[in-house]
């Protein structure tokens, strides 16, 4: 059986490691008033923040519709016997959704629907570790059996510098949202039960850096072999310093350095900082 591998842009896979691997991506919408732009298509994430800065009203986002999942299913059966399709966390996006209804309504390839519960390049570990599966030949219910293993210690956590982004777009409650901007806190957020929730409520963005740090670390210090990605929203350089300061220490974790594309980067705004990781 060969299998492909599907995902969507808020997976922000560079488009060389997707080609190389052939993972298949459908992309989510930004607009901005009268204009729309696929993500990692039709407008790049500099592009993206600069727009932001042009324009008074925040941009807003769309998921795929189903009509087009059905289209890239069938496209995809030409070739293919299954896919396995995933995406972004369902308590955020009905992407998942869906894909979910799409592959109810295509007969000529199974499709198997993931729910990675998270986003951005966590989303996307899922995705490359799938294709490298598949283009070994593995089954869809062993990569799928090696996706659920990966969640048990898949853990990501990220900062914003405003709240109000995540709060208008319905990602995180008003009253967490007013709490945080009333006493200046900068909480760690990650996901649970598919939803961003604040972790801890830390007072500055540097205290709050340090603290996601910890948090890696005490699972690092364990000595297991893990890939982790530094995400951010504008702050290469300042990641770039934290890679090396990480990779000095930990030589037996697999650094990498991701953003946040135009979707995400609508919700958190511009200088979010997250940090994920697994075991391999």
């Amino acid at each position: 059986m060969k299998t492909a591998i599907l995902t969507d842009s808020t997976a922000y896979i560079p488009k060389k490691t997707r080609d190389n691997l052939h993972i298949s991506m459908i992309p989510l919408v930004v607009n901005f008033k009268n204009e729309s732009f696929e993500e990692e298509i039709e407008i790049t994430t500099d592009q993206f923040y600069e727009k932001v800065r042009q324009n008074d009203e925040l941009p807003t986002t769309s998921q795929p519709s189903i009509g087009l999942f059905v289209e890239k299913f069938e496209q995809l059966a030409h070739d293919f016997d299954a896919v396995i399709s995933i995406h972004l966390s369902s308590g955020i996006s009905g992407t998942y959704q869906g894909a979910v209804a799409a592959g109810e309504m295509v007969d000529n390839i199974k499709v198997f629907t993931f729910d990675s519960e998270i986003s951005c390049m966590m989303q996307g570990f899922y995705a490359i570790e799938a294709a490298q599966m598949a283009n070994e030949g593995k089954s869809p219910n062993d990569i799928i059996a090696r996706l659920n293993e990966m969640k048990k210690t898949l853990k990501a956590y990220f900062m914003v510098d405003d709240l109000s982004h995540l709060q208008r777009g319905g990602r995180l409650s008003s009253a967490q949202a007013m709490i945080g901007s009333l006493l200046q806190v900068k909480p760690i957020l990650h996901f649970v039960d598919k939803m961003i929730v604040p972790s801890e409520k830390i007072r500055t963005r540097k205290k709050a850096l340090q603290r996601i740090i910890e948090l890696f670390e005490q699972e690092a210090e364990k000595g297991l072999p893990m890939k982790a990605v530094l995400i951010h929203s504008n702050r290469q350089q300042e990641v770039e310093k934290l890679q090396d300061q990480l990779e000095q220490k930990f030589p037996h974790v697999e650094f990498s350095i991701s953003y946040f594309g135009p979707v995400i980067g609508t919700h958190l705004g511009e200088g979010a900082i997250g940090f994920g990781w697994y075991i391999k």
